[in-house]
């Protein structure tokens, strides 16, 4: 799916300005430590961290990038309903109903746009909605099975161009699900908070957001979805 992201609102006229639009100020600043985090991996560990097998959490991510590119700030291309990571629809999933994205950030005082919000409404509808397909994706043992549930049973996409999906997910569970023992790469990530490169492992306090971040293999990502030990935490 072709995406009209906030940053080029500036410069083009493909997107048609409707409800439920993200601002500036739902964009993480440049250069900050948010900004410069791995959402696809960030994705990957919370689902491995809710117990999900490797294989199923790397076929949700596979759906996920093929919707948003991982972008919780994600508008459906020429103004359509799609929104967030899931491209969950305006007057739908993602503002309608008993369960909507945004009664779910706002019952909890949590931003609508950040992708933390929506990794966990995700997982919410997944335990609270049966025929969401918690069930299938948990039986699943091939990365086609766990692509092909997620897409039917929770996207329930017209165009799905599964074969991108597919690609996706193999992406993802090679990079984030070999194993490799973390601490062994000599990987930094930039800081945007301290102006310099951090060490692997390093847990950063970013001054942009007050989150915490940890470098993993090059990339920043939220400090609970990694669980390997932090290399010391700055700023002290």
């Amino acid at each position: 799916m072709k995406l009209c992201v906030l940053a080029l609102l500036a410069t083009t006229t493909a997107c048609v300005v409707g409800e439920e639009m993200p601002t500036e100020d739902d964009l993480p600043p440049e250069r900050s430590e948010a900004a410069l985090g791995n959402n696809a991996r960030t994705a990957f560990n919370f689902f491995v961290s809710k117990g999900l097998t490797k294989i199923q959490a790397a076929g949700v991510v596979g759906n996920l990038m093929q919707e948003s590119s991982m972008r919780p700030t994600a508008v459906e291309f020429g103004g359509g309903p799609g929104r967030g990571i899931a491209q969950w629809s305006v007057g739908g999933r993602w503002n309608s109903g008993a369960k909507n994205m945004v009664s779910f950030a706002a019952s909890r005082g949590m931003d609508r746009w950040a992708l933390q919000t929506q990794l966990d409404f995700t997982w919410h509808e997944l335990t609270t909605v049966p025929s969401y397909g918690l069930t299938e994706l948990r039986a699943a043992t091939t990365l086609s099975q766990a692509v092909t549930v997620f897409q039917n049973k929770f996207e329930r996409c017209g165009k799905c161009a599964q074969g991108k999906r597919m690609q996706y997910a193999q992406q993802a569970l090679t990079d984030y699900g070999s194993g490799s023992g973390a601490g062994t790469s000599a990987s930094t990530c930039y800081s945007g908070t301290l102006e310099r490169n951090m060490p692997e492992n390093a847990c950063v306090e970013s001054k942009f957001d007050g989150l915490w971040y940890q470098c993993s293999d090059g990339s920043w990502v939220d400090r609970w979805s990694d669980p390997d030990p932090c290399n010391g935490q700055f700023p002290l």
